[in-house]
């Protein structure tokens, strides 16, 4: 249930990279397919849809009319990646439990980044901040998705 947690709190400052690396994971075969949100996560448009929106996150997010993450919507976003992917690492009979740690961090981490990102990008600007959060986010991803069979 750790994974899930961690997942989740990675979607708190990316929330579509997170769910396009667990769906990546499914899709090669590397979560335990027993799982119906694996299954789903595992099918070829819906990987493909999740790494093209995530493409699309990290690149928007360096613009300076991205909106804010905290905003009803980029919340919204947060709490279904955040409870999907977190719901794909859980294991089958824990779905619920997966999927509400995974949107609860995610939501939490949500505040707690944009927090942290603006004090940053007061000192640093907009753009490396942005790269920097990118790449933790991405590594984090990863570093969980790893270990989650």
């Amino acid at each position: 249930m750790l994974r899930s947690l961690l997942i989740g709190l990675s979607a708190g400052s990316r929330a579509l990279t997170p769910l396009a690396t667990v769906s990546e994971a499914a899709r090669g075969g590397h979560l335990a397919d027993n799982n119906p949100a694996v299954r789903l996560l595992a099918h070829p448009l819906f990987s493909a849809g999740s790494k093209a929106l995530a493409a699309g996150e990290l690149w928007g997010d360096k613009m300076k009319s991205a909106p804010d993450r905290i905003v009803p919507a980029g919340i919204a976003a947060r709490l279904l990646a955040g409870g999907l992917s977190g719901a794909a690492l859980a294991p089958r009979k824990q779905l619920l439990l997966g999927a509400a740690l995974g949107a609860g961090a995610a939501v939490a981490a949500a505040y707690v980044t944009f927090d942290v990102r603006m004090r940053a990008l007061r000192r640093w600007g907009q753009t490396p901040t942005g790269l920097v959060e990118d790449a933790l986010t991405v590594g984090a991803a990863q570093w969980v998705v790893r270990g989650a069979k």
